[in-house]
């Protein structure tokens, strides 16, 4: 029997992929463990082995347009073994496929849509309402009744992005007092732009990530914000004085400590004297970390990606800044591994560089706070009743208010601020 070969899930928010580059052609001969092509994700660029030896039949996976994940994009039959051509994967092979996906949590469910619509489950002769069994699955996971979802699958079949959709919609009609509050339609908002005025650039998986990912942490956490102004003068004569002390290697300093490695360094430690703020929420329990594992916001071309500073607690400046130009380098070119920008237990986003005083960041769950960083800059200050000049930034704490109350994310900006204006503590 042929082996199919699946596009996989690679990482966690993936739901679809694009195959960027094929290192093999039909009817090529191929090995266990070569390499046959590879995905472009919204975050990074994965190669995916071979799961047999064999030849490679009915390469179907393009190289360009979204794949769903758990797709057959390939299969590989062995050498000895006959060919007949491109055939239909029976139901029979369909429900089994199904259930192996449901049993296998690497692989995202509610995108197998085309493989459980072709399973007849003869819903409505049973008096259930007509659904995949995925949507019937989610239904009874989130508790929700069938009949009230409008089906959009084939003869108005309920699919499990419906369920979905009416549990978002829900939310958000509970948030605005039952209010029926939806999106324009893309055709309502080109109607207010004359023809010709614009250009229509599709989005891409990664812009609609953020997109989803954004609008269920806003819909669904509760988000509470504390802001404080930290002077730098010391942390700056610090840094000042570690990066003169840099080795040279080949003629350049062996290393160059930024202020943002110092935010690292500082909140990771402050989550380790705060350990309360230190955690992620769940439905049934709080999870205390504990370690400090910092994701810092990286900007890269159509986007944003947060790899992960790991204990960071424990790491020393340099080891932070060394780590931080590696996954920028990385990230830019979408090589960061799976494991390199998911989970994490608080995140930095810095647009200091940029210019920007202050601003409030979104918090991406299972994080329960992310620290907004602003641009270092001279200010009039009072000190002991005199007029001053000192560099002052403004940093804002995003916090899941189920997790983090504000008197606790108090605490933690406070200690954050000890911390970043008295930089030896942390180096202690």
């Amino acid at each position: 029997m042929p082996v199919d070969v699946i596009l996989p899930r690679v990482d966690m928010d993936m739901v679809s992929g694009r195959i960027s580059r094929w290192f093999v052609a039909e009817g090529d001969i191929v090995k266990k463990g070569q390499v046959l092509f590879e995905i472009e994700t919204d975050k990074s660029a994965m190669e995916v082995d071979s799961p047999t030896s064999g030849i490679i039949k009915d390469i179907s996976g393009a190289s360009s347009g979204d794949i769903l994940v758990g797709s057959s994009v390939a299969r590989i039959f062995q050498e000895s073994e006959p060919y007949t051509g491109k055939t239909a994967v029976s139901s029979a092979s369909e429900l089994k496929v199904e259930n192996k996906f449901e049993k296998n949590s690497f692989l995202d469910h509610d995108k197998l849509e085309s493989i459980s619509d072709a399973v007849d489950v003869s819903s409505n002769q049973k008096g259930i309402a007509n659904a995949t069994p995925l949507a019937r699955r989610l239904a009874k996971e989130k508790s929700i009744d069938l009949s009230l979802v409008q089906g959009t699958g084939p003869r108005g079949r309920v699919q499990s992005e419906d369920v979905l959709k009416y549990k978002t919609d829900f939310i958000a009609d509970s948030k605005s007092n039952s209010a029926n509050i939806s999106a324009p339609s893309d055709l309502s908002v080109k109607k207010l732009f004359s023809s010709g005025s614009f250009i229509e650039v599709p989005h891409d998986t990664m812009r609609k990530t953020i997109a989803r990912r954004l609008l269920e942490s806003k819909q669904t956490v509760p988000h509470f914000y504390v802001s404080a102004d930290c002077e730098l003068d010391r942390l700056l004569s610090a840094r000042e004085e570690m990066n003169a002390a840099a080795p040279l290697v080949d003629g350049k300093p062996a290393y160059k400590i930024s202020v943002n490695d110092f935010v690292i360094k500082a909140l990771a430690q402050a989550l380790i004297r705060v350990p309360d703020a230190n955690v992620s929420w769940t439905e049934h329990a709080m999870l205390k970390h504990l370690h400090a594992d910092v994701g810092v916001a990286v900007s890269i071309p159509g986007g944003l990606i947060t790899p992960i500073v790991r204990q960071a607690e424990t790491k020393s400046l340099t080891q932070i800044s060394a780590e931080m130009k590696d996954y920028a380098a990385r990230a830019k070119a979408r090589k960061l591994k799976p494991e390199e920008y998911q989970g994490g237990t608080t995140a930095v986003s810095n647009l200091g560089m940029f210019g920007v005083k202050e601003f409030s960041a979104i918090v991406n769950p299972p994080h329960a706070t992310i620290l907004a960083v602003g641009a270092g800059e001279q200010r009039a200050v009072v000190k002991g009743g005199q007029l001053a000049i000192a560099t002052v930034m403004t940093v804002t704490l995003s916090t899941d208010h189920r997790a983090v109350d504000g008197a606790l994310g108090a605490e933690l900006i406070q200690t954050f601020k000890k911390l970043i204006e008295n930089p030896l503590a942390m180096l202690a």
